[in-house]
């Protein structure tokens, strides 16, 4: 069973007992979190998709850990002009177990 779920910020594909980094979330480790938003779920031939969401299905999962990406560097450069600019970036994770998906 699969199912498309919209985070708040992206939209993750998820399956029971599967380890997943998505956006930040303000939860803590070792607590429950339920996702309402989900876009489609998909179980075999007959997938199930929603306008925009589905009626009365969830996703249950368990926050594992909060982290950062590894850095992305971030350049700018015009030609001619002397101008060049670097930048770093660390994106926020936290990482959840998916626990259930029902409908």
């Amino acid at each position: 069973m699969r199912a498309i779920v919209d985070t708040g910020q992206t939209q993750v594909a998820v399956e029971p007992n599967v380890k997943i980094k998505i956006p930040s979330l303000d939860a803590e480790v070792g607590k429950e979190v339920n996702f309402d938003k989900v876009m489609l779920i998909s179980d075999g031939d007959n997938p199930i998709v929603g306008k925009p969401y589905i009626d009365g299905a969830s996703v249950t999962a368990e926050v594992i850990r909060h982290g950062k990406l590894p850095k992305i560097v971030v350049s700018k450069y015009k030609r001619r002009t002397k101008y060049r600019r670097s930048n770093g970036h660390r994106q926020e994770f936290t990482e959840i177990l998916v626990k259930k998906i029902s409908h």
